[in-house]
């Protein structure tokens, strides 16, 4: 079966199950809050946030978390205390459970600093 294609955030979200849906909310406000002026478009088939030097952030929904993308060495070294109740790996995703409280500032802390790395690889 094919992939859904999404023309925006609003149908990514509007396509994911009730019980994810409030999550990604609210991932989607912490990230848009942190980085107003990114641009909010749909990549890899997921919800991403452009600056006019790449994209800094992503996030996605699963069944049982979601997570966020890309978390090179240095978002976990500068993050690592804070992520300590998380999963996260070395090929970059961040995974958050959907049965805790979504970490808000955490998550607009590390688009900042996906920013500011993304703007220093220029």
């Amino acid at each position: 079966m094919a992939r859904p294609k999404f023309a925006n955030v609003d149908d990514y979200l509007a396509a994911q199950p009730d019980a994810v849906r409030p999550s990604l909310e609210k991932v989607r406000a912490a990230i848009r809050k942190a980085l107003p002026k990114a641009e909010e478009c749909i990549s890899y088939q997921i919800p991403a946030y452009k600056l006019p030097a790449g994209c800094a952030i992503y996030f996605a929904g699963f069944q049982h978390h979601y997570s966020i993308f890309p978390a090179g060495p240095r978002v976990i070294a500068a993050f690592k205390e804070e992520l300590s109740p998380y999963e996260f790996n070395n090929k970059g995703t961040i995974r958050f459970p959907l049965s805790g409280r979504v970490p808000v500032g955490l998550i607009g802390r590390i688009a900042k600093f996906r920013a500011q790395e993304v703007a220093a690889s220029k």
